[in-house]
């Protein structure tokens, strides 16, 4: 059994999803999922385990060796972020039972966690296949499940947010295919280890140079990188609140991964970064996108709109530090990915409590929210100060390191512009707290009580991991060091 575990990753959350439409009732379509999910997260820890110990695994799919067959090849990359997808799933269906209650209509329960659980599969497809068309393949099963989900939010606005997204989406997966297809005809293979092998003879062609180009431009709009952004805030904003936990705290990640991935293994370090000015575009983009969706975010009235904007500046944090071009930079994207997924998860886990007892998450719902809901609001404010980067919280570790790396190379600008992206969080946090803190509540929040415990509890637990990797970091920067030195070539 320990040997198909990569394969299990995958086929457990995919299998489990139209047996949920045979189960009845509603609560055990959840417990069902609930456990999938659980399975999934168990096996990323054994996988995570195997590969630390004994080095990359290559599962050969039907006993087809590559590049007649497709594989599956688990690094400490991959089964870093395999990790990360299960966990955050797990954590947030501990809560979906009570919260989409308010959120979906009845007849829709069933319809969600077929798609949840088809969305968690292809996540874990394209961090776990070592196929390059299997990439594209899980992608779209990742996408198409995402638009469902999106949909399915009682509020109408769910439909137009859904279609944006499906537009933006479909033109980065095209754009995706056409880098795939013409790196295809360039070498003649599919597979990722092959393709590291074959560019380098042909990698002076314009074939390649567009490729490259496509399917950068391509990853940058699922990824959702500035000014590539436009679907992100509304998908978040009426998308029901554990939709947005899932895609806030893993979609962005894994566009992420396939970046780092594409251009460190496939393409190689020296062909991404000599014969594009990768880094510049970058290095821009990154900051413009802090300042500016930072700037956005202190402007909005919904509180998922200002969490919305938040992540695509922190989206430019993990940019700006694979933009550095060294080890140090790298690795500290590579943590963000793990304490953003985190600091995201907990916030709008927090979110649909409030949307679960008030209805709204207006700011105008928050007022007086911080005596009637505590341990939501508390919540509210630990995930608030991890996303300013406060000691003592993961968006500390991720920004030390972020700033560390840049100083690194001397870029002092550079790290005054982190620093302003910072200040600017600190006030979208701050008009959340004022809200909750010092203002009287609306005439039909006086009633208002306490979110139930099966909202609080997960919500807590990826609370008390903003503080506990915060502390301890010897997980994070231990596997994040160790990938950017394996990526960048350099001994351990």
């Amino acid at each position: 059994m320990l040997t198909h575990l990569p394969i299990l990753q995958v086929i457990v959350p995919l299998m489990a999803a139209p047996i949920c439409l045979m189960l009845r009732p509603v609560r055990l379509v959840w417990l069902f999922a609930l456990i999938a999910s659980a399975m999934v997260f168990l096996i990323s820890v054994a996988l995570l385990q195997q590969v630390v110990q004994s080095g990359t695994i290559i599962y050969e799919i039907g006993g087809w060796s590559a590049p007649w067959g497709i594989e599956y090849r688990i690094d400490l990359l991959n089964a870093y972020l395999l990790l990360i997808i299960s966990a955050i799933s797990t954590v947030i269906l501990l809560s979906t039972h009570t919260s989409i209650q308010s959120e979906l209509a009845a007849e829709r329960h069933t319809f969600f966690y077929v798609a949840y659980l088809l969305c968690l599969a292809g996540l874990l497809g394209i961090a776990a296949t070592g196929d390059l068309f299997n990439v594209f393949v899980f992608l779209e099963i990742s996408a198409l499940s995402s638009y469902a989900l999106i949909a399915l939010g009682n509020n109408r606005r769910a439909l137009w947010a859904s279609y944006q997204y499906l537009i933006m989406g479909t033109i980065g997966a095209t754009f995706i295919l056409i880098g795939i297809g013409l790196m295809y005809v360039m070498t003649g293979t599919l597979n990722m280890y092959d393709l590291s092998q074959r560019l380098p003879e042909v990698s002076d062609s314009r074939t390649v140079f567009t490729a490259f180009a496509f399917f950068i431009v391509g990853v940058c709009l699922k990824l959702a990188l500035f000014p590539l952004h436009m679907w992100l805030p509304n998908a978040y904003a009426y998308a029901p609140s554990a939709v947005t936990a899932l895609l806030a705290a893993t979609a962005t990640k894994v566009a992420v991964y396939i970046l780092i991935r594409f251009i460190f293994s496939v393409f190689g370090v020296e062909f991404s970064f000599s014969h594009f000015p990768l880094q510049d575009i970058f290095l821009v983009l990154s900051l413009a996108g802090i300042l500016i969706a930072s700037t956005t975010a202190i402007f909005q009235q919904n509180v998922k709109r200002i969490l919305a904007y938040s992540s695509v500046a922190q989206v430019g944090y993990m940019i700006l530090g694979f933009s550095i071009g060294n080890p140090a930079g790298l690795m500290a994207t590579l943590l963000h990915l793990f304490n953003h997924a985190l600091m995201k998860g907990a916030l709008f886990l927090a979110v649909g409590a409030v949307m679960y007892r008030v209805g709204g998450v207006q700011l105008s719902d928050f007022a007086g929210l911080g005596k009637r809901m505590p341990w939501t609001m508390a919540a509210i404010v630990i995930g608030g100060l991890s996303l300013i980067g406060v000691p003592l919280t993961v968006g500390f570790v991720s920004k030390w390191y972020l700033v560390a790396a840049v100083l690194e190379r001397g870029w002092w600008p550079v790290a005054v512009f982190i620093l302003v992206g910072s200040l600017l969080a600190v006030i979208y946090i701050w008009r959340i707290v004022e809200a909750a803190y010092f203002q009287l509540p609306a005439p039909g929040n006086a009633e208002v009580r306490e979110a139930p415990l099966s909202l609080l509890i997960p919500t807590w637990m990826l609370v008390v991991a903003n503080i506990y990797f915060g502390l301890d970091t010897r997980l994070t920067v231990g596997i994040s060091e160790s990938i950017a030195k394996m990526l960048f070539g350099v001994e351990p």
